[in-house]
């Protein structure tokens, strides 16, 4: 059996290899690690059971006693297993780049996160509210413009669907200073795909069984 772990936070890093397995109906273990556990593993490179993690970063998954590390790979790997990917390469690469670009904008996001000096980490925010997330959002609206469905690939939900799902509840939650829940607002199709993931059966089921509660 599969084995993911992470923090007990509902980040899309980690939720999309949790959903896209549930909705498939594949069996997995949840492992939820507290905080003071996240930070050894970042210091130390190794998971409270001991096992090794290869990049000190999470998530990551257990599979056959393998610990296979990096965003971008484990989701494939997970979406290829629930048929949340695809076989086709052009379609695979096309999946590939909305999950870097959720990557690229967490990456944005966080920076602000670590920075120490509030007046700066909210000066960093306006900017991030104003020019860089409108920007990358705007990219994201267009490539589903470009589409016949209401999906990113292939007329159906894939892992690029669900890690944009997580992404903009993120974004979207209130939980960041400076950024206003209204923040994808001007992107109808973005929200759209938020909608259609956050509504289906599956993964309120999931939401609500692990959470309690809508997230």
């Amino acid at each position: 059996m599969i084995k993911i772990y992470y923090t007990k936070t509902p980040f899309w890093r980690a939720e999309v290899l949790r959903v896209s397995l549930y909705i498939s109906d594949i069996p997995f273990e949840d492992i939820r690690i507290t905080r003071d556990e996240f930070i050894t593993v970042i210091k130390t490179g190794f998971l409270p059971n001991g096992k090794k993690v290869p990049f000190h970063q999470l998530p990551v998954i257990e599979v056959d006693n393998k610990i296979i590390g990096q965003t971008g790979a484990i989701a494939r790997y997970c979406g290829k297993i629930s048929n949340h990917y695809s076989n086709n390469d052009l379609f695979a690469a096309r999946i590939d780049q909305v999950i870097d670009t959720a990557t690229d904008i967490t990456n944005l996001v966080s920076r602000t996160i670590r920075e120490k000096d509030e007046r700066k980490k909210m000066e960093d925010r306006l900017v991030l509210k104003n020019k860089l997330l409108p920007r990358w959002f705007k990219y994201l609206e267009n490539l589903l413009s470009e589409e016949t469905s209401e999906w990113f690939v292939e007329n159906k939900m894939t892992i690029a669907d669900i890690a944009i799902w997580r992404l903009l509840g993120w974004l979207t939650s209130g939980i960041i200073d400076g950024i206003p829940t209204s923040i994808v607002d001007n992107y109808p199709k973005l929200k759209n795909v938020h909608h259609k993931v956050h509504n289906h059966p599956k993964v309120q089921e999931w939401m609500m069984k692990t959470y309690g509660k809508e997230i």
